[in-house]
Formats: structure tokens, sequence, C-alpha cells
């Protein structure tokens, strides 16, 4: 869509226009009441129909709504209602963020990486992606709300909870190497090494804030290296996803508000 709004902006012809302006439509019909977002829409059964922050689905579809309705280049061809109703689509979807948000003996944390379309609780995506606290999809959602200009004090302790979470749930000691196992296959596992660089996981477990690393057999285990090659070699467990937002973004972006 960003792609068809930049033709519309540069070409100008109308068929470009009109595809975006079909996929606004898409986009917000697709918004539940409750102002999230499902993985597919038309809805379809299992963890689709959940809500998706699960690789920044839902925040991407925020950012361009909140680009479009505040009339930002490239979007400023849009028609007013168009406008008007992707702002206040943003709008319901920001508070879905701030009320998706989960908490821990009454301190804010951070999300899954989907959530229950009615309960709003931490919810399965796939076998191998259990409700959780995302040490990833986290990011994304931090990343997109100390982009608001105006934040409430809702939105900066949300900010400020999820920073403190990521920031105490750091790996130390660990590094994640790939090899070729004896059968001649792309392998990875987890070794200790003192001097390597902060690692988070993809996913803590809800209550202990554990590290948990589950294969497509849905049963938790707290060592990476126990989980079957497949999933080992095919899936981001551990990252450092949150390096640049600690180090950088946050420090920078937080001298604009004064945290409670």
């Amino acid at each position: 869509m960003r792609f068809l709004a930049l033709m519309t902006q540069a070409v100008g012809k109308a068929g470009y226009r009109d595809a975006f302006e079909r996929g606004i439509d898409y986009l917000l019909a697709s918004q539940y009441p409750n102002g999230g977002w499902p993985q597919y829409f038309p809805l379809r059964e299992g963890y689709y129909s959940r809500i998706t922050y699960n690789d920044s689905a839902m925040v991407n579809v925020l950012t361009l709504l909140r680009d479009t309705g505040a009339g930002k280049a490239p979007y400023s061809f849009v028609d007013g209602s168009r406008q008007v109703k992707a702002a206040a689509a943003a709008v319901r979807g920001i508070d879905l963020i701030l009320r998706t948000q989960v908490k821990q003996e009454g301190k804010l944390t951070v999300w899954c990486a989907q959530h229950d379309e009615n309960t709003l609780d931490p919810a399965w995506g796939r076998d191998y992606e259990p409700p959780s606290l995302s040490g990833s999809e986290t990011v994304g959602i931090v990343s997109f709300l100390m982009e608001i200009e105006r934040p409430t004090p809702e939105i900066i302790a949300a900010i400020e909870g999820a920073v403190a979470w990521l920031q105490s749930v750091n790996i130390r000691g660990m590094r994640v190497e790939e090899f070729t196992n004896e059968s001649g296959e792309r392998d990875r596992r987890a070794v200790a090494d003192p001097s390597a660089p902060l690692l988070w996981a993809r996913f803590y477990e809800l209550g202990t804030n554990r590290p948990i690393f589950t294969g497509r057999d849905r049963v938790i285990r707290y060592d990476f290296n126990e989980i079957e090659r497949e999933r080992r070699a095919g899936y981001a467990y551990l990252g450092s996803w949150p390096t640049k937002l600690l180090a950088d973004d946050y420090p920078r972006r937080r001298a604009r508000y004064k945290p409670r």
C-alpha cells in the first residue's frame, strides 16, 4: 500500500489511487470493534483470527493508518472521509495496545505475539509460538508508541514499563552458533560465552519471565538445545532485537517527555 501511495504521488494514475483506497477500506473493515486486527481477513478459524502483533503485523497497519489520517506524505491524496476513519481506527488500535499490555504483580511488562480476540489474553499462535511475553514483537510496539507526538500519561507508562522489563530479562554469557551436524544438516546451538553480546528470548514464560522454547510438539522447554533441529535452525528463538531500542532510540526519544 505504501508503494501504491508513492506511485500515486509520482505518476498520478487513477488505478494506483483506486487500488490504495480499496486497501484502506479493507483495513478499516478488518479491524475488530475492540481495536485489534486479526492476521487474516475475512476471518479464519484458529490462530489466524488472533489479534496479531507477530512480525509487526498490527504495528505496520497502525503506522499506515496513523500517517494516512494525518495526511502525511505519501498519503496526502486520500480523501477527507477516509482520513477521518483512518485516524479514528489508529486511536482505537493504540487503545487496544494499552489494554493488551500484560501486568505481573501490578507492574506493566510487555505483549504476547498474539492475543485472544475476545478475552485479550496472550494466546497460542503456531505450535511453536506459545502464550508468552515477547522479547521481539515488543520492540516494534514500543518504537511505534515512542513515535506518538503528544503521548498521554498512559502511553508513557506503557513505554516505561516495557523498557524496564526488557532491561531486566536480557540473557548474558550465551551466543548462538551455526554448525553442520553429523548428518550434514545445517543446525544451531546455544553455547556459553562470557564475552557474548546481550541476547533476548523470543518467548518468556508468563509469571516467571524465564526464556522458553517450544518445538512443533508444543512442549515447553527451558533449553534451546532441546528443541528439534528443524526449529532450532529454522526459527529465531534468540536474538538481539531490543539492542538498538535500549541503547539509542529510547534514551533519545525519552528526552521529549518526563516519565512519571
